[in-house]
């Protein structure tokens, strides 16, 4: 019996990329077949990726009255009121002759695009009730786009941080090369945690009141509105069990011009941290997503 006798469902769906709409065609299901080629599909499901990224974005900042402005002005109020706690009044250090503004906001960027990420990413599965439970489609791409999302406002961020180096005249050295890499270790952190927390949001819905509350204390607990240079060296390593402390200090070490140091154990250990979550959070996600559309 040749393959294509062999008893199959067949059924019709929207036309995938490349394809004219008038175009006929068929896709068979087979038993297993989503499992085998589930990393194929995310490519071959970009578009779906690309609509709800861009939905999104279109409704984060609907009927309000400042719109993307949003994006600057949480993180730069953030900023002015770090920098008058920890800066006026506690009298900590900045990282060597950085204005401690600029020291802040070089922390406040990857920090505030990551909160925002595993934010968004833990409620987009239940936001996304109605399309979850009727078609199927692999069930990341969802989470993957609401970090996309965050990341625009990243993206947006860089504004503000482009005044303040203008403002203090203060240029970057041959180490902004490497922001790129240290922007990918933080994208991968917030996919790795995001997708596990909106695994575990689903099955578990106290994790809605969980969320916000570990994103509060996380902003106090890593390194951005003080330097990391002001934690003991007897812990600093067991701190950088953080993954963003890593990150944190590679981005200003990135944008101050090696005014920053880096504490290359640290480094290290929480680019592991990262990449752990990376491979746990997805693993996690996979063998949790075949109860969505019923816990959901």
């Amino acid at each position: 019996m040749s393959a294509v006798e062999m008893p199959v469902e067949k059924t019709i769906t929207p036309p995938e990329a490349g394809r004219d709409v008038g175009e006929p065609y068929e896709l068979i299901i087979e038993s297993g077949r989503a499992e085998r080629h589930y990393w194929l599909d995310l490519w071959r499901y970009r578009e779906l990726f690309q609509v709800l990224a861009w939905r999104d974005i279109a409704v984060r900042y609907k009927q309000t009255v400042i719109g993307a402005a949003w994006a600057i002005v949480r993180p730069f109020l953030t900023m002015v009121v770090f920098t008058i706690v920890f800066g006026k009044l506690a009298q900590l250090p900045s990282d060597g002759t950085a204005p401690y503004a600029l020291m802040v906001f070089a922390g406040m960027l990857p920090w505030s695009f990551f909160a925002t990420a595993v934010a968004d990413a833990s409620n987009s599965l239940i936001s996304n009730a109605n399309l979850v439970g009727k078609v199927y489609f692999p069930r990341l791409i969802v989470p993957t786009a609401a970090v996309m999302v965050a990341f625009v406002d990243f993206l947006i961020g860089f504004v503000i941080l482009i005044a303040l180096m203008i403002w203090y005249q203060f240029a970057p050295g041959w180490q902004v090369l490497f922001l790129p890499v240290f922007a990918f270790i933080a994208f991968t952190a917030s996919i790795g945690i995001g997708v596990w927390i909106t695994a575990l949001n689903v099955k578990y819905r106290d994790f809605r009141y969980v969320i916000p509350f570990m994103v509060q204390m996380g902003l106090y607990v890593s390194p951005v509105g003080f330097s990391s240079n002001v934690i003991p060296d007897q812990w600093r390593l067991l701190y950088s069990l953080n993954p963003m402390v890593g990150v944190i200090d590679g981005f200003r070490w990135c944008l101050l011009g090696g005014e920053s140091r880096l504490y290359w154990p640290g480094l290290a250990l929480s680019l592991g941290v990262a990449a752990f979550f990376l491979w746990f959070g997805v693993r996690q996600f996979r063998k949790m997503e075949k109860s969505f559309a019923d816990l959901i």
